[in-house]
């Protein structure tokens, strides 16, 4: 489409003529007889006055006087009677200000241009005065408030251009009533709003030239814009338009361009027949972004000029036309985003001249035509969100312009081999995968690909294999996403190369080894999700030199050792994530270099030490994670500056001292989890305590006290002075009644004590060491039946003795039900945190894509359900016996209900399911079909197999 300052153009040829003008040497204004005034010059020199040094010009002779006619823009003609300006001209000049109400006095003016001029505040109503005026061209400024009625005079005007400025209200109703002779009006561009006058075109038949996009218009199109019968330019789109558009549209005989998108509620129904829908000229079509329904249009077959086509975005259900091939001049096609049925026709090869074809977000299925690889001309190529299948035809490779190729979001198979044919496309700068079903690993030719390639997009799909070492070969590449994959392998080191690389995303994998020793070089590096693999090592030191980076996540690997300080001083980064893995070490004690920090999660690792004080600097920080570790001391008082702060959580530490009451001030924290610490004393009142907070948040801490409402005891009051003296003659007496009860509790607990320290010292044996699988085909004897424990629904268990010399259970997992792995991951949470005598604990873990293990404490005396049916060489259960194990069952079930930082529900306890140990110390056991219940008593089913079918206990 042409722009609107070329409209000016367009329509006449402009020229500046100065054909009378009073050029005296004095700058006061005077009279002649004839009538000719230096009203001109004044205007002039008070528009003069807007450039710099205007002093020169005030001061100056006949002489610089026309030359400064001539710097202004106009011409100072030699006649000296009945000189007038009739045009000003100064485009791209840098005016500044307002335009000076003077200028209306140039009553002689036919031609004012002032496009690109930095122009301010409103249009000044004197311009209306102007009534020779033919070409009023003010576009392209920053011109602001209302447009002036009185424009409406300008009898004589042939283009009126105020785009790309920033008036706003209504358009006039009186604006176009006397403008009989206006070809071109632009007013595109701007905050206009409210309804176009209905009969604002009634008295302009020659306009050829209708501009009103990108403002806030509303209401309908009026019917009056069908009846400009010369009308070739007609642009409306990107405003609130709605309702029908009128039909008569479709039958204007010099209508070139027809611009309607983004108005998102026209609608109506388009003509399909010769006789009502006859647009010979057209030559661009835009009906993007609104609610047109029914068939494609087939009146468009009969437009031969017609070269782009936008459809998309509308409720049109219909195949792909085939009579799209017979307009031989068409380069753009855009039909995506309506409910597009059927294949993808071969005959859309006869299209030579298509630039761009864009099908995305419907419903076509089948494969895609080789015959696409005809399209010599194609440079974007948008086939995403459909339902294609089949592999990508080598064909495309033929395509030599290409630099765009999208084809996610479909059901396309089979490897990567065409990825050869496409090293054909050395334009190509975009390459989109996702969300397909591609198969095998990436190739090494993948390195072959454009050098000009920027963008490489293929996650969520069955890639396995390794990284090619030669994709560091794509030195332009900003973004490779291959996450949600099956990639195998570490990371190459040559990755370190790619200097303009901004994301690296290969998330969700099971990429092994190290993180590259040299990943500090990614310069250009801004978001790097490594998360959900298995990655080890120690994080570089060199992470700290990418100073551009905003987002990190390498949460859920094994990564180990300390955390570089380094990498708490990148002053750009919103996110960091290292969640769930064995970082050991303290926090490093300045922290405050994030200074754009928004979420901080480095939960359930193995961190000691202090939180850091200098936490209280990260004034941007929402959300702050540091659960599941062992951080001890006291909450530091500088985290009453993080007034943003969402969400909290500081679980599963050992820090003591009080809960701080400045946590009832944050007043945006909505979450707050505080539980299985060392924390005592008085709990808050006020803010998230008094509404949002749970129990669970806040149990595990046995000197907590207060807050009735969470189920906490009172806090004692402190002693009077008073009761000090019945003290001295009391305590000697509770000393001694303690001293008794100290040696009957010991006597009494003795075994229990003895069991807990062997537990410990089971723990320790066995340690945070990995255990493998050769390691417990070692210890059961490759799984012997001899050492067969039981079997259920879900596995086997096995008895089996490590290296260390411990005897334990192995509960192997059948990988060929559905349910396995939702089974293990439902115990793993459940029991990775449990600290009750009771509760069966898992002492470690064996996991790959075919095997899946959990490593038990040994139960030697077996199940209450053998000892309940007494068979022969079973021990009798007495009263006091099932009254003991009754006690250890509900002591079990009260800690999962109301202690556990996670109400948990068992959902199947039986006979079978509890265990003894030597000392005849029930343990609860098998969490495969556990239920997280939330503290809003909102039900979260961790593993959703049903319990014991037909189950009753006996």
């Amino acid at each position: 489409m042409a722009t609107t300052s070329s409209a000016c153009v367009s329509i006449a040829v402009l020229v500046v003529v100065l054909s009378s003008t009073s050029c005296y040497s004095s700058p006061s204004p005077t009279t002649t007889a004839n009538g000719s005034s230096d009203t001109d010059l004044a205007a002039l020199l008070a528009f003069k006055s807007q450039l710099t040094d205007p002093l020169g010009v005030l001061t100056s002779n006949w002489s610089t006087s026309t030359s400064f006619c001539h710097w202004l823009g106009v011409t100072c003609s030699r006649r000296r009677r009945h000189r007038r300006v009739t045009g000003l001209s100064l485009p791209h000049t840098p005016l500044h200000g307002p335009i000076t109400p003077l200028l209306g006095n140039l009553s002689f003016l036919s031609f004012l241009r002032l496009t690109d001029t930095n122009l301010t505040a409103s249009i000044p109503a004197d311009l209306g005065k102007l009534r020779r005026l033919r070409h009023l061209c003010l576009g392209e400024n920053s011109l602001s408030g209302r447009i002036p009625p009185d424009l409406g005079n300008l009898a004589r005007l042939e283009v009126l251009e105020l785009g790309s400025n920033q008036l706003s209200g209504q358009i006039p109703p009186e604006l176009l009533l006397h403008l009989h002779n206006l070809q071109v009006i632009s007013l595109e561009g701007n905050s206009l709003s409210g309804q176009i006058p209905p009969f604002l075109f009634n008295n302009t038949p020659p306009l050829r030239y209708l501009s009103f996009g990108n403002n806030s218009l509303s209401g309908p199109i009026p019917d009056g814009v069908a009846s400009l019968s010369q009308l070739e330019i007609l642009d409306m789109q990107y405003n609130q338009l709605s309702s029908l558009v009128p039909q008569a549209l479709y039958n204007m005989s010099w209508l070139r361009v027809m611009a309607l998108a983004g108005n998102g509620n026209l609608t109506g129904p388009i003509p399909n027949n010769n006789q009502t829908f006859r647009l010979p000229m057209l030559r661009f079509i835009s009906l993007a972004q609104n609610r047109f329904a029914g068939r494609f249009p087939v009146g468009l077959a009969s437009c031969q000029y017609l070269r782009e086509i936008y459809l998309y975005s509308n409720s049109f259900v219909d195949v792909l036309p085939t009579w799209l091939a017979k307009l031989s001049r068409l380069e753009v096609v855009s039909l995506g985003g309506n409910n597009l049925v059927g294949t993808i026709p071969a005959v859309l090869s006869n299209l030579t001249r298509l630039t761009v074809l864009e099908l995305s977000f419907g419903n076509l299925i089948g494969n895609i035509p080789p015959e696409i690889g005809l399209l010599q001309k194609l440079v974007y190529l948008f086939l995403s969100a459909n339902q294609l299948s089949g592999s990508v035809p080598r064909t495309l490779g033929n395509i030599v312009a290409l630099q765009k190729l999208v084809l996610s979001h479909n059901n396309l198979e089979g490897n990567m081999g065409f990825l050869s044919s496409l090293s054909e496309c050395r334009q190509l700068e975009d390459l989109i995968l996702d969300h397909n079903s591609f198969v095998g690993a990436l190739p090494d030719h993948l390195g072959n690909l454009s050098a000009r390639l920027i963008s490489f997009i293929a996650d969520h799909n069955k890639l396995a294999g390794s990284l090619p070492e030669k994709m560091s070969n794509l030195s332009s590449l900003e973004l490779i996403d291959l996450g949600y994959n099956q990639l195998t392998g570490a990371i190459p080191e040559s990755i370190a190369t790619m200097g303009n690389l901004g994301l690296l995303d290969v998330s969700n994998n099971h990429i092994l080894g190290p993180l590259p020793t040299q990943i500090g070089t990614l310069l250009s590096i801004q978001r790097l999700f490594l998360e959900r693999n298995k990655i080890s090592g120690s994080i570089p030191d060199s992470i700290g030199n990418l100073s551009r980076l905003d987002y990190i996540d390498l949460s859920n690997n094994q990564l180990s050792g300390k955390i570089p300080a380094s990498l708490f001083q990148l002053h750009n980064l919103i996110q960091i994530n290292l969640s769930c893995n064995s970082i050991v070490g303290a926090l490093p004690a300045d922290i405050a270099g994030l200074r754009q920090i928004d979420q901080i999660d480095v939960s359930s690792n193995f961190l000691n030490g202090s939180i850091p004080e200098s936490l209280g600097q990260l004034n941007m920080l929402t959300y702050l994670i540091l659960s599941h570790n062992s951080l001890e001391g006291s909450i530091p008082s500088t985290l009453q500056s993080l007034t943003s702060l969402t969400w909290l959580d500081l679980s599963s530490n050992n820090l003591s001292g009080s809960i701080p009451m400045f946590l009832e001030n944050l007043t945006d924290l909505t979450m707050l989890n505080l539980s299985f610490n060392r924390l005592e004393g008085p709990i808050p009142e006020g803010g998230i305590f008094s509404n949002n907070l749970t129990r669970q948040s806040l149990i595990g801490n046995a000197g907590l006290c207060g807050s009735p409402r969470l189920g906490f005891s009172p806090c004692l009051k402190k002693s009077h002075p008073y009761s000090r003296p019945l003290l001295k003659l009391l305590l000697p007496a509770i000393l001694v009644a303690s001293g008794i009860l100290a040696v009957f509790l010991y006597l009494m607990f003795e075994k229990k004590h003895k069991k807990a320290k062997a537990y410990g010292d089971m723990a320790d044996v066995i340690g945070p060491q990995l255990l493998t699988y050769h390691d417990l085909v070692l210890a059961t004897e490759n799984f012997s039946d001899d050492n067969l424990l039981g079997s259920g629904g879900f596995g086997k268990v096995f008895k089996g003795q490590l290296g260390s010399g411990l005897v334990v259970a192995i509960k192997v997992l059948d990988m060929k039900l559905e349910h396995s792995i939702r089974i293990f991951d439902a115990e793993c949470h459940i029991l990775r945190m449990v600290r009750h005598r009771n509760l069966i604990k898992i002492l470690n873990t064996c996991s790959n894509m075919d095997f899946k293990a959990l490593v038990l404490e040994f139960m030697p005396n077996g199940s209450l359900e053998k000892l309940l049916h007494c068979s022969e060489g079973t021990m009798h259960l007495g009263f006091l016996e099932r009254l003991n194990i009754m006690l250890d069952v509900s002591m079990a079930v009260h800690y999962l209900h109301h202690e556990h930082y996670e109400v948990v529900l068992h959902c199947d306890l039986k006979p079978s399911n509890v265990l003894f140990d030597n000392d005849m110390t029930a343990h609860v056991a098998d969490f495969g079909i556990a239920k997280l219940l939330l503290g809003d008593d909102n039900s979260m089913i961790v593993a959703s197999m049903s319990g014991t079918v037909g189950y009753m206990a006996p």
